[in-house]
Order: C-alpha cells, then sequence, then structure tokens
C-alpha cells in the first residue's frame, strides 16, 4: 500500500518561521515534522510514499532525496501553482492507480494508529475513510457529522461559533480506492473537503469517518507549534527522541557537551553537537537545537532553539522560538510568543518584547526595545474582530499605531487605486484616530472619500454608490464613551463577511503590508454634496406620501443623524419636534441610565404633543428605538413585530429576513399577511446578505436595527423612519392598535458559561441530545442548533462568538413550559462544559 504526503504548504501563519522555508521541515524535537510522518508510516508498514510539492519544493527534495535513509522509498509530485488538497493529490495520480492508498499531511504532528484506519476502510468497504479527531477548538478545521454506523452524513469547512455542531474534525487523514481520483478535475484547484467529498456524498457514495484515539496537532499557528514540542516532550505523542533519557524527562543527544554544573529541569531535549557551558538554566520544555550553543548564566524556559544559535552570557529566553543561524549576544532577552527568524543577530541587552516578531536577516542593536503592542493578546481577545467591529478602549488598546497597522493591512488586501470611503462619529477620540486611518490608506495606494462627521447609514450608501472598494467607519463604542468601534466595510457598505476578516486578520497579524511608491501615494478628497446625495436617493425610492397634517418626536441623541433629519424632515413637510439635534462630542455616546432618561423624556414629549409616534435614533443613526401616540415605549422585540405588520400588511407579499433568535410570532404575522419568512443566522453580513435577495420586503435584527431592502441592505435607522412616516399615514390604526393585536410573546433567553476548549463538547452533546428527543421534533442548525416541537415550542443553543459562554433561547406556549424548556437544555449544556 502506498501514501501520499502532502508537503506543498506555505505555512503563511507561522511566519518569520516559515519565510524562508517549508512548513513541512520546521523541526518538532529536532526533526522537521515531515520526518515525524514518514517514521510514523514506517512503523505502520507503509513504506512506498509519494511526496507532493509546491511551495520551496527543491528544500524538501534536497532534504530527504530518496528516502533511503529512513528505509523508505520516495518519489515527488511538484505542482506549478498551489492545486488544492485533492488537486495535489490527482497530480500524482500516474502513481496511485493499482492499489488503495493513505493520504496523509506532512505538516501536522500524530501518532494515530494507521493500521487501525486502514482496518476499519478495508471492513466497510468504504470508497473513502476520513481520519477524525475530536479537538476543544474546532473552528479552524472542518466538522464532519457521523450517523450511528460511523457513515458521515454531512461536511462543513472552518465553520462560525454558531455552526458549530460537533467537536468532531477533519484531520486530513484518508485512506481512498483509486477511483477517486476519477471524480477529482486535473490541473485545476480542488480540495477533498469542500469540492469532491460532498460531491461523491450527494451520490452514495461510502464515505466513512474514523474517529482515533491518538494524538493529532495541526500545527498551524505559532501557540499550536510549542504546544506541540511540549506534548512532544511530555510524551503526550509517540514520536522517536534522539539522544538517551539522562534523567526523568532530560535528554541529551549522544554528541551534546553539557557542564556537569548548567542546570537541567526536565522535560527538555538537547540536540547533537549542542555545548552547555557551566552557570546556565535550562527550564521546562526547552529544546535545543543541534550545534547550538548556551554560554554560561544563560536562562531558558519553553524555549524553541533551531540548529546553529549561539546565546551569549546572561540571555534570557523565554516561551520563544528562535530561528537557525541566529545570535542572541550577552544579556539579551526575548519574551513570551516573540520569534526571531533564521540568521538574525540580536545584539547585547537589546529587548525583544512578548509578541514581537523578526524576520530572517535582521539586525537589532544592542540596547534596543523592540516593542510592537500586543493590544490583542492582552485582552484575552480570541479575534481581531469583535461583534462592534475592532473594538478597544482609545488609547490603550485602540491607539492611533494600531489604526494604522489596521488600515496598512486593509489597504494590502485591495488593489492599487482603489477608493475607500472613511467617517466617524462626533468625538474627539474617532476624529483623531480617523485621521491616523486616512494616513496609512493613501500611504498604501488607496484614494480615501472622506465624509468626516456622517451617520453609518450615510458611511454605508456611499460607500456602494462610489462603486468603494469598501470602508472604514469610527464610532464611540455604545454605552461606553472610553471605548472606540472600527468598523470595516466592503464594496456593498455591508461589514466584512467572515472569509474576508480572516484574510485581512492574517496581514495583520503578519504586519507585512504594502507600501505606495512615491509616485503611487494616493489622493484625499471630500465628497460635497455627501448627505443631500443621501437624502435625494432616499425619498426617491421610499415613497412616504402626504404627511403633512402628521406630527412626530425625534430625539437625535448628540448625534450625527442630526446632520441629515433637518434636510429629510424639510422635504417631506412632516411636522416635527426635535430634541438632541446638535453635535456632542463631549459625550458621543450615553450610558444606561442617560438612554433611560431620554427614553422617559420622549415619552412624555409624544403624549403631551399629541404626536403619532417618537422615535429616538442611536448617535450614528443606525438603530432606532420606538414610543407609541401613547407615549410608551415599545420594546425592541415588539418593535420588529409592529413594523413587519404594517410592512406585510400594506405589500401582502414578498419575503421577510429575521435572524433565528427572533420569536415565532413573527411567522404568524407574516402568514396572516401573506408573507414569507427567510430565517438567518446571527451575524449581520448573513442578515445583509439575505436582505439583498430578490422580493425582499423587510428585514430586522431584533434589537432596533431595520433594513428597507427597496433602498440598501444594511441597517438603516433613517431610512426606517420615513418608511415608517409613510406606513404610519396611510394605515387607520396607530402603533398602540398594532401592537395590541398581536399575539403576546413568551420567548426567554439564558446564558451559560462555557470555556472556550468546551465549546465543541458541548455543541457534539447538544446534537446528541436532540438527536434523541421523541418523535414530532425538527432540527435546524441554520445558526447553532435549535429543535422545534410539533405543538410550536423551540428551542436554539448559539455558542457566542466572542465571549465564553452560549446562548439559550426558548419560546413555548406559555412561559412556564418556556422556562422548563430552556431548564432543560441549560442542563445539558452546563453537564457538558464541566
Amino acid at each position: 500500500m502506498k501514501a501520499v504526503v502532502m508537503a506543498g504548504g506555505e505555512g503563511t501563519r507561522l511566519r518569520p518561521m516559515t519565510a524562508n522555508q517549508p512548513k513541512p521541515l520546521l523541526p518538532v524535537v529536532n526533526r522537521p515534522i515531515m520526518e515525524h510522518v514518514l517514521r510514523l508510516l514506517k512503523r505502520h508498514g507503509v513504506t512506498e510514499t509519494v511526496v507532493t510539492l509546491q511551495f520551496l519544493a527543491a528544500l524538501v527534495r534536497n532534504y530527504f532525496g530518496d528516502g533511503d535513509e529512513l528505509g523508505m522509498s520516495l518519489q515527488y509530485a511538484t505542482e506549478d501553482i498551489p492545486l488544492g488538497t485533492a488537486g495535489s493529490v490527482k497530480n500524482a495520480a500516474d502513481r496511485l492507480r493499482d492499489d488503495r492508498f493513505l493520504v496523509i499531511s506532512g505538516d501536522a504532528l500524530t501518532d494515530i494508529d494507521l493500521s487501525d484506519m486502514i482496518r476499519f476502510h478495508r471492513e466497510n468497504s468504504a470508497l473513502v475513510t476520513i481520519g477524525l479527531k475530536r479537538v476543544p477548538n474546532p473552528l479552524e478545521f472542518g466538522i464532519i457529522i457521523l450517523d450511528e454506523e460511523r457513515r458521515v452524513q454531512r461536511f462543513l469547512e472552518k465553520p462560525t461559533w454558531g455552526q458549530v455542531f460537533s467537536d468532531t474534525v477533519n484531520t486530513g487523514i484518508y485512506v481512498m480506492e483509486p477511483e477517486v481520483l476519477d471524480a477529482v478535475a486535473g490541473g485545476e484547484p480542488v480540495d477533498w473537503s469542500s469540492d469532491v467529498f460532498p460531491a461523491l456524498l450527494d451520490r452514495g457514495a461510502a464515505i466513512y469517518g474514523y474517529v482515533a484515539d491518538g494524538y493529532w496537532e495541526d500545527v498551524g499557528t505559532h501557540g499550536s507549534y510549542l504546544k506541540a514540542q511540549a506534548d512532544a516532550l511530555s510524551g503526550k505523542v509517540a514520536l522517536d527522541i534522539g539522544g538517551f533519557e539522562v534523567s526523568p524527562g532530560v535528554w541529551v543527544a549522544d554528541s551534546a557537551s553539557v557542564d556537569p554544573d548548567a542546570v537541567l529541569k526536565g522535560p527538555l531535549l538537547i540536540g547533537d553537537y549542542a555545548k552547555v557551558e557551566a552557570g546556565a538554566a535550562l527550564r521546562e520544555y526547552t529544546v535545543l537545537g543541534n550545534n547550538a550553543v548556551v554560554r554560561e548564566g544563560a536562562f531558558l524556559h519553553r524555549a524553541v532553539v533551531h540548529d546553529n544559535v549561539y546565546l551569549g552570557p546572561g540571555a534570557h529566553l523565554r516561551g520563544c522560538v528562535i530561528g537557525k543561524s541566529t545570535d542572541i549576544m550577552a544579556g539579551a532577552r526575548v519574551e513570551e510568543n516573540a520569534v526571531i527568524g533564521d540568521e538574525c543577530v540580536i545584539e547585547a541587552e537589546a529587548y525583544v518584547s512578548s509578541g514581537v516578531k523578526v524576520y530572517p536577516f535582521k539586525t537589532i542593536e544592542a540596547g534596543a526595545v523592540v516593542n510592537t503592542s500586543v493590544i490583542w493578546e492582552s485582552r484575552g481577545q480570541r479575534n481581531l474582530f469583535g461583534p462592534r467591529g475592532i473594538s478597544g478602549l482609545v488609547n490603550v488598546e485602540i491607539t492611533a499605531e494600531l489604526c494604522v497597522r489596521l488600515a496598512s493591512a486593509y489597504a494590502t488586501t485591495l488593489k492599487k487605486g482603489e477608493y475607500v470611503v472613511t467617517s466617524r462619529d462626533c468625538s474627539l477620540a474617532a476624529r483623531a484616530l480617523k485621521r491616523a486611518v486616512i494616513g496609512a490608506l493613501t500611504a498604501g495606494a488607496i484614494n480615501v472619500l472622506d465624509l468626516e462627521a456622517a451617520p453609518l447609514p450615510v458611511a454605508r450608501y456611499h460607500t456602494a454608490r462610489e462603486s468603494a472598494a469598501g470602508g472604514i467607519a469610527l464610532r464611540t463604542t455604545p454605552g461606553d464613551p472610553q471605548s472606540v468601534d472600527i468598523i470595516i466595510m466592503d464594496g456593498r457598505g455591508a461589514d466584512l463577511a467572515p472569509a474576508a476578516q480572516r484574510k485581512l486578520e492574517r496581514v495583520f497579524s503578519r504586519q507585512e503590508f504594502r507600501r505606495a511608491f512615491p509616485g503611487e501615494i494616493a489622493e484625499l478628497a471630500y465628497p460635497a454634496r455627501a448627505v443631500e446625495d443621501y437624502t435625494h436617493e432616499l425619498l426617491r425610492h421610499v415613497g412616504v406620501g402626504d404627511v403633512r397634517d402628521m406630527k412626530v418626536v425625534v430625539d437625535c441623541a448628540g448625534g450625527t443623524s442630526s446632520l441629515v433629519l433637518p434636510t429629510l424632515l424639510g422635504r417631506v413637510g412632516v411636522e416635527v419636534l426635535t430634541v438632541n439635534a446638535r453635535l456632542d462630542d463631549t459625550s458621543p455616546t450615553e450610558t444606561l441610565a442617560e438612554r433611560r432618561r431620554d427614553l422617559q423624556r420622549l415619552s412624555e414629549l409624544v403624549s403631551s404633543s399629541r404626536a403619532a409616534f417618537g422615535v429616538r435614533f442611536d448617535p450614528v443613526g443606525e438603530r432606532i428605538a420606538l414610543v407609541d401616540e401613547k407615549g410608551q415605549l415599545i420594546s425592541e422585540e415588539r418593535a420588529l413585530l409592529v413594523v413587519l405588520d404594517l410592512v406585510a400588511a400594506e405589500r401582502q407579499r414578498g419575503r421577510v429576513a429575521l435572524p433565528v433568535t427572533t420569536t415565532r410570532v413573527a411567522e404568524q404575522v407574516c402568514r396572516f399577511h401573506g408573507v414569507q419568512v427567510e430565517w438567518t443566522s446571527t451575524s449581520l453580513d448573513a442578515l445583509t446578505s439575505a436582505a439583498a435577495g430578490p422580493d425582499m420586503i423587510f428585514a430586522a435584527d431584533g434589537r432596533g436595527g431595520f433594513v428597507v431592502p427597496e433602498f440598501g441592505p444594511a441597517i438603516d435607522g433613517l431610512a426606517t423612519f420615513m418608511r415608517l412616516l409613510g406606513l404610519v399615514a396611510r394605515t387607520r390604526l396607530s402603533l398602540s392598535q398594532i401592537d395590541a393585536r398581536i399575539p403576546e410573546v413568551k420567548l426567554l433567553r439564558r446564558t451559560v458559561p462555557t470555556p472556550w476548549a468546551a465549546k465543541g463538547a458541548v455543541m457534539r452533546s447538544v446534537i446528541e441530545a436532540a438527536e434523541s428527543e421523541p418523535p414530532g421534533r425538527r432540527i435546524d442548525t441554520t445558526d447553532g442548533v435549535r429543535v422545534a416541537h410539533d405543538d410550536g415550542s423551540w428551542v436554539l443553543v448559539l455558542p457566542a462568538a466572542a465571549e465564553p459562554v452560549t446562548d439559550l433561547w426558548a419560546e413555548a406556549a406559555d412561559m412556564d413550559a418556556a422556562q422548563a424548556l430552556i431548564e432543560h437544555w441549560a442542563r445539558i449544556v452546563e453537564q457538558a462544559a464541566v
């Protein structure tokens, strides 16, 4: 039986370690990852191997040759362009036609029992058997759902937390029959999990999943690289560690020279011909490469040092990686999570701070302090993007320096000469930070159209209208005047989709920013009629009608909506009482107490003035709060239903988009008026994408955000207000009467603390519990896991994307039934999270 080792990976997330060498050659306990893979194959009797190559292919061929030194026979298949996981195997098809074969990654560390996996494949007469492993955090992997017979039911590549239905992930290890190659197109990029396997599954092919008990670690990040080293030293993975175990956990190569007065505290490894002088201290989880020199007084703890490195007297390394042929001079310090590339020089007394990456062939001068901010790690944030974009404390976590790096990364993802729209709220912090953003964009050859202070809906509209590549808006975080949000938009004016966010994060973390040549520095322009263009187009698309006899009360909350409303209201002729219609740069957001105070004042003004209704905008004009003609505040949940009823009653056909967390009373409202509901995930990107579809008449997120599809797919408080004016003017019912005729909602929500590492296991337990429910239940996995019953009750379990919690929603015919339902599923989550 032959094996295919895929070794074409570039390993961009591991830079600078992979800046000048392919990922499969990265050493783990002083041997390349791919060598550990080949030794595993040999242990299971697989000696004939085809190695697929692409990035720096010659280095891999030169290192392993024909495989004779390992007692194997190696052949190579090189790709001119990246062909994907399946395309690379297809490229070697002429050597794989005679028998079943095994496919394994050359850059993942594992000791999975391949012989047992091959037995499983043979006994099930499978066309393909996929090696699976249960992992704490399945977000970066492909999730696979199996039935009771271990047959594959569903594939999901790199899911969001709302799509995590299991912690069983694809390891990239496959046993295949040669007929599979007929399903792979030749000469073009093709992937197993996203292209080939789903197509085979649709045809009813026998694809099975083998859940492995052994060790498996995808060495794709700096953290996982250090973890793999520690696991190897701790014996968690069965590897051949070169050298002798001179004391428990202390491995020293036969040719190494270690002074008896050196301090060694295992587990650790000292490589061939390494030299450790007296007074040096090597602590737990340290790996010292071949030919390395450690002088007296040096200290290493959880440090991974590659070959031919010199560590001078008093050098201090902790939790870092040092590339090969690098010199760390006397007294230099390299701190946690720092990575020093190959052939660098860190001169005496230099200090390399946590998280800093030094690329190959660089020199850090004596006494220099290299101190790139590690904002996101210090916050413990798992991703750059959160639910409100990129958020943090002003001048602590969101600094001008970070804005420059972020805007530079964004510019790098765009083509030179493209346009980006920038805007801000009225705060001084947003104004200062936007200047840093503009400077970085123009330096990256991106032209900027700056709207200055503008409502967020206006910025979104102009991003789409000007055919810009995207936009950046800065605003004060709602409810937190000390923090700011950076919202990055795509060419539609919508928030970046998750795939685009990940691309931007990769460029940001690598800090490989494009700079324009002097003749390419881009332009900065200020559109002259931004507000007028927005109001003209809004009134052209949203019919208001005759509202001259209507009276409304509007609270601008001291925000940027006050820049647009005078123009809008002046054109429609409505009688309006406006409050807080000013730009308040000293209070760009409000606390919860201030919001309640202003809403109470709005209620009083509406009731005393006998207005038709009242509206309060948020400070950027994106979301609204509603008050009916009696001065009663309509909750966000009821406001969605009231506006939905108004729209559906007038249109009598079409579709509406709502997140899966919305009460199913919305379905009753739509059914009554002959309108269909399209349920979306809870992400803003999913809602706006759905709102752009055909026949859409309404969309909302249940948190004061409404979409007017005939004008645009983005949440827009100003457009919603204008639409509401026309709807209320044309109906014979008041808002309180509409609210009264809509059934009462029996919806509960609960949050259960869930460690990050347990989220995958929690969702697997939820899926298993849902499948064991009695007949009459349906499982929906649009976002999270929703279990619906024939009696109309339902529960939704959804892991939060930015916090270590799991959110639950439950709705039933009465509150007692909803309470019992949510408590039942909360117990399931709590037990699985332990």
